[in-house]
């Protein structure tokens, strides 16, 4: 006859022996008491036709009615082929995994990895975004643990502070490290969604440019007489010769530069670009007018022994602050909605066009944006290396020329811009 079902009064009322003994439920169930008071739940079950015990905790901590869920677990499992013990196994396996293979120790070591490839300031950057927005919240949970909410969640909190752009950033920093995980086979395929659907759209910047020659005049005459340090002199005058990026000017390096050549090679890696990684996009080539390589030979017996030919005020080692440019303009009563850093860009594209008759094609290479060949290839760097050559020395003889008109216009008459023939791509 089998044994009555256990009530939770047996229990509670089993007294120790002399020896262990056993209150049986059902199905295998059996509460083990020993002499000195413990009370244990036990699973008797044949596995491959082996009999075999699996602990199922303690009473009272674990009652009659968990124990008998834990039961029906274990023999789901039986029912399944699998083999409860080994199971139990294989999940504390999994779990001192988990514990080793928290987000960031993964984190660190996708860093490790990439930055190899990676320029250090930059590196440093998404250290720091690590640090800052996701370390403090997700930093010791197991990787495998975190889902797209916990991530959307985390977003939304720096979204919320205003740092709109950072949150996108962050976004693509996980995308990178869970491809990493799922790669190297720390967590499952496909663990997180689609993060950049739960952002904001991206707000498209206008940034502040003087596109009038008689305004631009004027305003190459006051960074000329700017009296601030003579790196933010030089990056003043070297703003509007060169169409770059504020952030490529001022991580310039003299490695970069070859003054002889009149070239600064500017690598991939620095490079702005959302459609391929750092690593794999081109190296971008800016020719050197006569006036740009007389501003970096006078500014490079003051930096030349540094890294950077505009080092931070705190150290040679990195570069001079993203708003160096920006605060002088500022000190000069240049207003943000008169000109901004970005803006050199702006006014070398439309007033290339529009008044020296510069072709499309070499202001966009030259401004580092894509540009294909008939074929939809992207050019390399070194394509119509003359012809930017000759357009980057109008560009800065222009801007001479504008710099004389303004001074001498209230002798001179009315403003004439000098023009400048039309620069062609021959494609052929």
């Amino acid at each position: 006859m089998p044994p009555m079902p256990l009530k939770d009064t047996n229990c509670r009322n089993a007294k120790p022996q002399d020896k262990p003994y056993r209150l049986y439920d059902e199905q295998g169930l059996y509460l083990e008491v020993q002499p000195n008071g413990g009370r244990y739940w036990r699973l008797k079950y044949r596995f491959l036709g082996k009999e075999k015990r699996l602990a199922l905790g303690v009473y009272p901590e674990v009652g009659l009615q968990e124990a008998r869920r834990k039961r029906d677990d274990a023999r789901v499992q039986l029912a399944g082929g699998q083999d409860p013990s080994l199971q139990r196994r294989m999940a504390k396996v999994v779990s001192q995994l988990d514990h080793q293979h928290t987000f960031e120790s993964v984190a660190t070591q996708w860093l490790s990895i990439r930055e190899s490839s990676w320029d250090p300031e930059y590196t440093r950057t998404v250290r720091q975004r690590l640090e800052l927005n996701a370390y403090p919240w997700l930093g010791k949970l197991p990787i495998s643990s975190i889902s797209t909410p916990m991530l959307v969640e985390n977003l939304q909190r720096i979204i919320k502070r205003g740092a709109r752009e950072t949150a996108r950033r962050v976004a693509q920093i996980y995308k990178q490290i869970f491809e990493f995980a799922e790669a190297a086979g720390i967590t499952p395929p496909n663990q997180i969604g689609n993060l950049s659907r739960t952002l904001p759209a991206k707000r498209v910047k206008h940034f502040a440019a003087v596109t009038d020659p008689e305004k631009l005049g004027a305003l190459l005459k006051a960074l000329d007489s700017y009296s601030g340090t003579m790196p933010v002199c030089c990056a003043l005058k070297l703003a509007p010769l060169l169409f770059c990026r504020p952030g490529d000017l001022r991580h310039m390096e003299w490695s970069e530069v070859n003054l002889d050549a009149g070239e600064w090679l500017i690598p991939g890696h620095k490079m702005k670009g959302l459609t391929v990684t750092k690593q794999d996009r081109p190296d971008h080539l800016v020719p050197l007018s006569q006036q740009a390589i007389a501003v970096l030979r006078e500014l490079k017996p003051l930096t030349g022994r540094h890294r950077y030919a505009f080092p931070s005020a705190r150290g040679g080692d990195r570069p001079m602050s993203n708003n160096a440019v920006l605060s002088a303009l500022r000190r000069m009563d240049i207003s943000g909605d008169e000109m901004t850093g970005h803006g050199f860009r702006a006014t070398a594209r439309t007033i290339g066009a529009e008044v020296l008759g510069f072709r499309p094609d070499l202001l966009e290479h030259q401004l580092a944006h894509t540009v294909k060949n008939p074929l939809g290839r992207a050019y390399d760097r070194t394509s119509f290396l003359p012809e930017r050559r000759d357009m980057m020395q109008t560009w800065a003889d222009y801007l001479d020329s504008i710099k004389t008109e303004c001074a001498l216009m209230s002798s001179a008459g009315p403003f004439k811009p000098v023009q400048a023939p039309s620069l062609r791509i021959n494609t052929g």
